[in-house]
């Protein structure tokens, strides 16, 4: 009789053991990222990011995200580089894994003329110069509302097919305070 409770209690151990297994602690993303701004006169920014999430239940994350972007638009080249944070919840079904996040933090951008024309307009980088100032510096609020779909390839690789988010900025440009972007990235989910 003790076996039979023994075998018992191992059987319904080991299910509960196993389920705890195919939840990751932790995922790392690295991967291609696009921005349309369409309040900056649709400019277009490449990239990349890369985030990490620490994952406390089955369904609910803590991510951080960070991406490097860059575009030229009216002669200016500028990069931007977004830092957010938030919570995210995934539907862990199969070989797809969808989620959903809202992430909050900030943003840094700068603008440069072409090398050429640099030593013709002003000199080199003044910091927070904002209103059309050619060589412009700038830190502010930023918030990323998405979501996106991973495909399990094996035990501890996934494919992000799409990751698709609202993004707002708040950079005065002199003309506006807000940006309402899109940004679309893709690439490759590590789980551990």
């Amino acid at each position: 009789m003790k076996k039979w409770a023994l075998l018992c209690g191992v059987m319904l151990f080991v299910p509960a053991v196993t389920a705890a297994q195919d939840t990751p602690r932790i995922e790392t993303f690295a991967g291609y990222s696009y921005i349309h701004m369409n309040d900056l006169g649709t400019a277009s920014l490449n990239g990349g990011s890369a985030s990490a999430a620490f994952n406390p239940t089955d369904w609910l994350g803590i991510a951080g995200d960070f991406g490097g972007y860059s575009g030229t638009k009216g002669g200016l080249n500028g990069t931007m580089f977004t830092y957010l944070f938030g919570p995210r919840i995934s539907l862990r079904r199969g070989r797809f894994t969808p989620f959903a996040q809202a992430l909050f933090g900030g943003a840094h951008t700068s603008a440069d003329p072409p090398p050429d024309l640099g030593a013709l307009i002003r000199p080199r980088k003044q910091e927070g110069v904002a209103g059309g100032g050619v060589f412009a510096s700038s830190n502010t609020f930023a918030m990323a509302l998405g979501g996106g779909v991973d495909v399990s390839a094996t035990e501890h690789v996934s494919v992000r097919l799409i990751q698709a988010e609202y993004l707002l900025t708040e950079f005065n440009d002199g003309v506006r305070d807000r940006q309402n972007s899109a940004r679309i990235s893709a690439g490759v989910v590590l789980r551990f």
